[in-house]
């Protein structure tokens, strides 16, 4: 077996027996890092989630992050200002990046070995990603965070989430909000919105709720990696998730 080929039996040997998962990506958008900042980016938030994510990295649970960059600018919003769409996905990607240093070096700060890898190469930052590369760092026991996105335009990052979650052979993706998980409408704007503990791939697309976009749903789907969606914001949500609990919403298959 070559130095890059991935482990299955390496993935689940040191993990707690706390743990239900062996390997997670979490996807993190980058308005999560603002607080209550109306932009850029909020460092006690960032502590927070370095915080936690260092105790599900304790665990021994194999961590990957895809960061969103809408903290900064956002490719979609950049065009409705005047920018080119395809300028402004690629000035968004570029956010994911800072996003990303700004969590690796919280990480590191608590101690956690980390490994920044971009779809757009910037090699004197980060390193280009390379999937067996990627899968090699968490079987070490690095924490890998996931940056610009796919490295096109067009692509949101939650897709990028499914995209690396499926070359990695992650066992769930984590899928963190600002509120309790998947509602049948927005609870910020609808008081009467009724709250979804547990729904198929098929009910989100066809209901067309907002959990990623129907791009990401689908490649979750058609390789059978489950979604959990919940609060980021309640300390102590992502080791509970990744024990096991029943926190927030869960999207699978009906036979799941």
């Amino acid at each position: 077996m070559s130095p890059e080929t991935p482990s299955p039996i390496a993935a689940r040997r040191s993990v707690a027996p706390e743990a239900a998962y062996g390997r997670i990506l979490l996807k993190l958008s980058g308005e999560a890092l603002m607080g209550e900042k109306a932009f850029g980016i909020e460092e006690d938030v960032v502590a927070q989630i370095a915080d936690e994510l260092g105790e599900v990295h304790g665990l021994g649970v194999q961590t990957a992050v895809v960061i969103g960059g809408g903290n900064i600018i956002r490719g979609l919003a950049a065009s409705h200002r005047g920018i080119e769409r395809v300028t402004g996905d690629y000035m968004g990607m570029l956010a994911t990046l800072i996003n990303a240093l700004a969590l690796q070096d919280a990480l590191e700060k608590r101690g956690v070995t980390t490994r920044v890898q971009t779809a757009i190469e910037m090699r004197e930052v980060a390193e280009p990603f390379v999937r067996r590369r990627a899968i090699r760092h968490l079987e070490k026991g690095r924490l890998v965070i996931f940056a610009a996105g796919t490295g096109n335009p067009f692509f949101t990052t939650d897709t990028a989430a499914a995209l690396r979650a499926n070359e990695i052979h992650a066992d769930v993706v984590l899928k963190a909000t600002k509120v309790e998980g998947v509602y049948d409408a927005d609870p910020e704007k609808d008081a009467s919105a009724r709250f979804l503990p547990e729904l198929t791939y098929q009910e989100v697309l066809e209901r067309d709720l907002k959990v990623m976009d129907a791009a990401a749903i689908s490649l979750c789907r058609d390789n059978g990696i489950p979604i959990v969606v919940f609060n980021l914001f309640e300390h102590g949500n992502i080791r509970r998730v990744v024990e096991g609990e029943r926190v927030g919403s869960v999207v699978r298959d009906a036979s799941g």
